[in-house]
């Protein structure tokens, strides 16, 4: 009986030694998600992209954005004239925050505390400024929210004690602060790339196993012709599961959706046929279904964790960021949350629609020069 077992024992070893694809990933799947939760994922949102407005221009108002600075958690990126344009700038998803500096900031600085005190709308009784935060991502508002009661003593050069908070904090397009609002439109980005992924990345190999490779040889259909084919029948799928998830969300759950339905429509196509295309490449490179299943395995890894679904992107290392920027996922789950969320237009967000553009042509390309309409 040992005899035995120990010859199937080494025969599988043989046989899983010549599969270069699969024993290649028993060793790269554990190392990417070591690299990825070890290196990549951090819950504490550091160097958060923020605007400011400082309408003060005193150098009590230059202090104050350098000693929030200082602590790392946020970084200001840009400045603007008018709180309509830092709106803008948020619904976009160019920053996350904005701070504004009123005029009267050394007023509320440096106002004698004896008298203030005696007045209900004393300076000192009221903030500095205030944080006006993209309450979408709870995980970055919980990170602005922590700036509220920074101290401001080196600022005022210890001349007052403040009987206020520092900074007012105004959350928009989630004021419940509800994590769920950002979880469900996440979600739509998440299960369309499992999905479409999944489809056709067998697609190509599940010619070759059924035998209908001979067929598709003696047709005059061309492989771009094919590939297109091949995922256009998909789109409708995809589309209907965005509809049950957003529709569940809403009424279950009480989502908001701010967002016109036709941008929501066009990012939904553009991401769908971005990820079908994905599936495709992968199929061309696989030689079974069980070689295209480990490899949507290894695609879907990073696609989840880096895209920003559960782990904020701007906590990220930059090595992670590039990374998840070369997947259609995070394009989307940015798109798809500004629409959903902050009712922005396809037009806001031009340029991750015109990569998930890109990508698609470029996959169907890649996907028609590696298919090759000959048996093996």
């Amino acid at each position: 009986m040992w005899i035995r077992i120990y010859a199937i024992f080494t025969k599988e070893l043989k046989q899983l030694s010549r599969d270069r694809m699969t024993f290649g990933l028993i060793i790269m799947i554990p190392l990417v998600q070591l690299m990825l939760f070890g290196y990549a994922i951090n819950t504490t949102a550091r160097h958060i992209p923020v605007g400011l407005i400082d309408l003060s221009q005193t150098s009590e108002s230059r202090a104050i954005a350098h000693a929030i600075t200082a602590t790392q958690s946020v970084n200001f990126t840009a400045r603007y004239r008018s709180i309509k344009e830092a709106e803008v700038a948020i619904t976009r998803g160019e920053i996350k925050a904005v701070l504004y500096l009123p005029a009267d900031l050394t007023r509320r600085l440096f106002s004698h505390p004896l008298y203030d005190h005696q007045q209900p709308n004393s300076p000192l009784t009221r903030p500095v400024g205030q944080w006006i935060v993209d309450g979408s991502d709870t995980v970055i508002a919980s990170s602005i929210r922590a700036l509220r009661n920074m101290p401001l003593d080196e600022v005022a050069n210890h001349a007052v004690i403040r009987t206020a908070p520092s900074f007012e904090v105004v959350q928009y397009f989630n004021p419940e602060q509800r994590t769920v609002v950002n979880i469900v439109p996440g979600l739509v980005a998440v299960i369309l790339t499992m999905t479409m992924i999944l489809f056709t990345s067998a697609a190509i190999v599940r010619e070759h196993e059924h035998g209908n490779m001979e067929f598709l040889i003696t047709t005059p259909v061309r492989s771009i012709e094919l590939m297109i084919g091949k995922i256009t029948p998909y789109v409708l799928i995809g589309l209907i599961q965005v509809s049950i998830i957003l529709s569940v969300g809403h009424w279950v759950f009480s989502v908001p959706i701010r967002g016109h339905l036709l941008s929501l429509l066009g990012g939904s196509i553009l991401f769908i046929f971005a990820s079908l295309t994905l599936g495709l490449v992968l199929s061309t490179i696989a030689k079974n279904q069980l070689q295209a299943m480990q490899m949507t395995i290894f695609i879907l890894l990073p696609s989840i964790l880096l895209s920003g679904f559960m782990f904020p992107y701007d906590a990220m290392p930059v090595a992670a960021q590039w990374i998840a920027e070369a997947l259609p996922v995070t394009h989307f789950m940015r798109m798809i949350r500004a629409i959903v969320l902050r009712d922005a237009s396809i037009l806001l967000l031009g340029e991750d629609a015109l990569w998930l553009g890109l990508f698609t042509v470029g996959g169907i390309i890649i996907a028609s020069l590696r298919f090759k309409k000959k048996l093996e």
